[in-house]
């Protein structure tokens, strides 16, 4: 039991959780990560990320997060590709359980993030980084004077759809029926743009795409009408789906206090969660900006807060 305790434990592997493991390893903090069923997170599902700073030309999301596995590996970080099945916050110090192991720790830090909400059709998941995103803020760039199509009827599709048409030459917003959830100022922002089209009472059926020199690529979508079942072909050349995100905060329910959409709760300004040395970073506990850049900040944060939280706790 002696050699699974530790310092830091660190549960989520995307940008917070590895910048977090940069952190703590470079103050001699040992940490150990439990990267999860999805190891790099979200970013490891995109193709190009331009927006990240330091890659002038860009770079994949999975050799970014490489990138930063390894560099937290080289001051000492240790990664358990393993799954957490169980917490324990009652008492200190923290126990987790993965699989019949039981680690316990002075300090946790939960960077479990968020998945955005999908369609969940094998044609979606099949032209995902190829023309089906969830974030318009990362890919937006990529459809420079394209049509592309928004899925939603909230706040957050009628905020990518705005934001599209910067790039885009015509968005057009795909929308299960006729009525939105979205609030008025952002529908009406959204329907005042000329460059944005409505086409309600329907829904995707099918991403429709084909392979050119090797590479997929997203040519349209088969809709399906939601009142009299028919279908037609409509053209597009990227998909965006904006029906929201799901944290994955389901391990910490009961333990940790979330809001009620899910995510975790944090002292402003700091990573602290009401249970003192558990600390939360990146998506999990942010529904605003949602981006690797700022994941990574808040993991920086949490390093930082564990570690001041740590020193005032006399362990060394």
């Amino acid at each position: 039991m002696e050699n699974n305790h530790h310092k830091v434990i660190i549960i989520g592997s995307g940008p917070a959780g590895l910048t977090a493991a940069l952190y703590t390893a470079r103050a001699n903090l040992d940490p150990v990560i439990f990267e999860g069923m999805q190891p790099g997170g979200q970013l490891t599902i995109t193709t190009d990320v331009e927006n990240y700073p330091g890659f002038a030309d860009g770079i994949l999301g999975p050799e970014l997060m490489d990138i930063m596995r390894k560099q937290a590996q080289r001051f000492g970080a240790l990664s358990f590709f393993k799954h957490i099945d169980e917490v324990d916050f009652s008492e200190r110090p923290f126990k987790v359980k993965t699989g019949n192991e039981i680690h316990t720790a002075d300090t946790i830090i939960v960077s479990t993030g968020a998945s955005a909400k999908l369609l969940g059709l094998e044609s979606e998941s099949k032209y995902m980084g190829y023309g089906v995103s969830a974030c318009a803020t990362c890919d937006g760039f990529f459809f420079k004077d394209q049509k592309v199509l928004v899925v939603g009827g909230g706040d957050t599709a009628m905020e990518e759809a705005t934001y599209l048409t910067k790039f885009a030459s015509e968005v057009m917003v795909i929308h299960r029926r006729e009525g939105f959830r979205a609030s008025p100022v952002m529908w009406e922002r959204a329907q005042k743009n000329p460059k944005v089209k409505f086409e309600l009472n329907a829904t995707i059926k099918e991403v429709v795409g084909k392979e050119e020199d090797g590479k997929k690529i997203v040519t349209g979508a088969i809709l399906e009408n939601t009142k009299d079942g028919s279908t037609k072909e409509i053209d597009a050349d990227g998909i965006f789906i904006a029906i929201g995100h799901q944290p994955n905060t389901k391990l910490f329910e009961g333990k940790l206090d979330m809001y009620d959409t899910g995510y975790l709760k944090v002292e402003p300004g700091t990573t602290r969660t009401n249970i003192e040395g558990v600390f939360a970073a990146g998506d999990v506990s942010d529904h605003v900006y949602r981006q690797a850049v700022t994941a990574a900040g808040m993991g920086c944060m949490a390093a930082i807060d564990a570690q001041r939280w740590l020193e005032e706790q006399g362990i060394e």
